[in-house]
């Protein structure tokens, strides 16, 4: 898998870790067990005792250690061997990986590379459902395919005219016309205008509306993208560049999503989604969040499928087109930093 380690990837929904009950985890093909200890604070370490390689996240919690249930080893936080059953003296290499984790925007974020490296300053800014700001459902989504492509499908919306005719019925604008990209240092940024847009919400209604959208896809695979509906003519007044949400007369969202590598062949997909507090409310969120189920199930049927040919055509290559362009520089920005991981030694 060609994945950068020196990042943070999301394990799991800060609500899914209970207190005291391990839960197992892969990132990037490692096996993982995080826990929440009697302080709160979340720990991960490598899911396999150092005995007879069994499961930890079968294990018990014991204040802030994890002990194997097998023949009841007890680890600390730090991958240490604390206890032995039935012998004094510990191993000093009596030890398995620990993972630097942080609790963000409503996520648990596990670095799977250099400890040393470990920056929450590099944890993507996402809007969790703890934000007061929006109402926002949440989710996950298991995929038979490679997260790769799933990043792909997140960078090109141009299937957003065909894949989700029946969901989102974006129409051909998203396809016959390029978005705006810009480079960013650890991803890319996308925007685009639609001017002299109907009222969606009231089909009877002669109100036309002048709709922005813009996201960043940022590393591992993180999408956070805001929009809005702005009074027609607002594109033409600012020259075509982006608005002050705060101007915004309707349909002000967001959504947060991050696709996390799992094994060569399968990935998690995490996403939230609502309104703005001042453009909806619970309801609202709860038909935005039954409109996402239809999407991104339309998103796995194409991309598992998709998945499938290119695993019974080996060798065969794909052929970029001008929707591209934001796939190739997320892609090759990828590659730059495993190759310099490499050269490394990470």
């Amino acid at each position: 898998m060609t994945y950068v380690r020196n990042c943070w990837y999301v394990a799991a929904w800060d609500s899914e870790l209970a207190q005291g009950q391990p839960m197992a985890m892969q990132i990037v093909g490692e096996r993982i067990v995080l826990w929440r200890g009697d302080d709160a604070a979340i720990h991960a370490l490598e899911d396999r005792c150092v005995h007879r390689l069994a499961p930890l996240s079968l294990g018990r919690c014991e204040g802030a250690n994890l002990r194997c249930m097998y023949h009841g080893l007890l680890f600390g936080p730090d991958g240490g061997v604390l206890e032995i059953p039935g012998q004094d003296k510990v191993p000093p290499q009596a030890k398995v990986r620990a993972y630097p984790v942080a609790v963000r925007h409503s996520w648990v974020w596990v670095w799977m590379g250099d400890p040393a490296q470990a920056d929450e300053a590099l944890i993507p800014p996402a809007v969790g459902y703890d934000d007061g700001r929006f109402i926002l459902g949440h989710g996950h989504l298991d995929y038979a395919a490679e997260a790769r492509l799933i990043c792909d499908n997140l960078l090109d919306f141009s299937h957003l005219t065909y894949v989700h005719a029946a969901s989102f019925q974006a129409g051909p604008t998203f396809a016959e016309r390029l978005p705006e990209i810009t480079p960013l240092d650890r991803g890319v940024r996308f925007s685009r205008w639609s001017q002299n847009v109907p009222n969606i919400r009231d089909p009877n209604s002669a109100e036309r509306f002048d709709n922005y959208m813009t996201y960043d896809f940022l590393l591992p695979g993180v999408l956070l993208m805001e929009s809005a509906s702005f009074t027609a003519g607002t594109a033409a007044s600012l020259d075509f560049g982006p608005p002050d949400f705060d101007t915004a007369i309707a349909g002000r969202n967001f959504t947060s999503q991050a696709v996390t590598p799992l094994t060569e062949g399968t990935a998690r997909y995490f996403f939230n989604w609502g309104p703005h507090r001042d453009h909806g409310d619970e309801a609202m969120r709860d038909g935005m969040m039954q409109l996402a189920a239809m999407a991104f199930g339309e998103d796995k049927v194409m991309i598992e499928a998709q998945s499938r040919v290119i695993a019974g055509s080996p060798g065969q290559a794909i052929m970029p087109i001008a929707h591209d362009r934001g796939v190739t520089l997320f892609n090759r920005l990828v590659e730059r930093l495993v190759r310099e991981e490499g050269r490394a030694g990470t």
